[in-house]
């Protein structure tokens, strides 16, 4: 049986009403100034983002206008970044100027050249370091690798007097065999084929075919993205080599289009405009590749070196 404890003077004391919970004030506000702090944090970040955008792309802005300027015009101080008069005309006096088409076509055959043994030996060697046992493997690969951080001018001399004592100087073979391995392209090769599981080359073994039937059938096409990345690194690289060209080319019929340029460039006075005006029609091709190429490769970027 229940039982009430009265007070000393007989009366019953009325309970007092609990308050029913609430939103509190503070926690009420703290959403919509979160929001607001996330929106701003944004919007900074976006703004941020576009000023960095424009500090990489105005030296480009710069050429591309300095290309339809007149050659006074080009260093004027402080920049002219719009031009008084506008030469188009520059981009048709070139190709006569000089013969830039033979010096794009002769960058062209080298960069896909080149482009194509590298990408050809990288994942080939990167197959034997990734998913071939042998004693020595890792040994040699960290010693392979470690051949990037050798400074080229360190072995420029002795290339050159090798090709020199093949009689290759002055013919595309030498550039061709020089830059056709590459320490990169196996380091970034072997990394993307660490993240395909070693089962699908074991059960391949296990049915009966050959490692250049692994490396050929299966391991490379799933590794689209990873060559992809290579061939428009590798592409690029070439592309705008100027030293390797410079030391092994002399006769004028086998220049690239980065030597092409030096035309514009006299004893005593420059060509500037025309300098210009090449170099921005030179980007066109690593452009268009790049363009056609880039959703394999930021996926080849952002997939290497992620082992799963």
């Amino acid at each position: 049986m229940n039982t009430t404890v009265l007070p000393e003077d007989g009366t019953r004391e009325a309970a007092a009403p609990t308050a029913a919970p609430g939103p509190s004030r503070r926690g009420g506000r703290g959403g919509p100034r979160r929001a607001a702090a996330a929106v701003g944090g944004q919007v900074a970040l976006y703004a941020l983002l576009i000023v960095v955008a424009l500090a990489v792309l105005l030296p480009f802005i710069w050429m591309t206008v300095s290309s339809v300027k007149a050659d006074r015009e080009v260093f004027t101080v402080p920049i002219q970044w719009i031009p008084r008069s506008f030469h188009w005309s520059n981009f048709t006096t070139i190709w006569t100027r000089i013969p830039f088409a033979a010096y794009l076509g002769n960058s062209f055959f080298l960069s896909v050249v080149i482009t194509f043994l590298q990408v050809l030996t990288g994942s080939f060697a990167a197959y034997g370091f990734a998913k071939v046992r042998f004693r020595g493997r890792d040994l040699l690969f960290a010693a392979y690798i470690a051949t990037i951080a050798v400074p080229w001018q360190a072995y420029m001399v002795p290339q050159y007097i090798i090709m020199q004592k093949l009689g290759l100087v002055n013919s595309y073979a030498s550039l061709i065999l020089l830059q056709a391995f590459g320490a990169f392209g196996v380091f970034l090769m072997r990394q993307f084929y660490l993240t395909i599981p070693d089962e699908i080359s074991e059960a391949a073994r296990l049915d009966g075919l050959s490692e250049y039937g692994i490396w050929a059938r299966i391991i490379l096409p799933l590794s689209k993205p990873a060559l992809a990345s290579l061939a428009l690194l590798t592409f690029v690289n070439t592309w705008n080599d100027y030293m390797g060209p410079f030391i092994y080319l002399t006769d004028n019929r086998l220049w690239t289009v980065q030597l092409g340029l030096r035309s514009f460039i006299g004893e005593y006075d420059a060509e500037s405009a025309m300098i210009m005006t090449g170099s921005v029609l030179s980007v066109v091709p690593v452009l268009v590749v790049f363009l056609l190429g880039q959703r394999y490769f930021v996926r080849g970027i952002a997939t290497t070196g992620v082992k799963g």
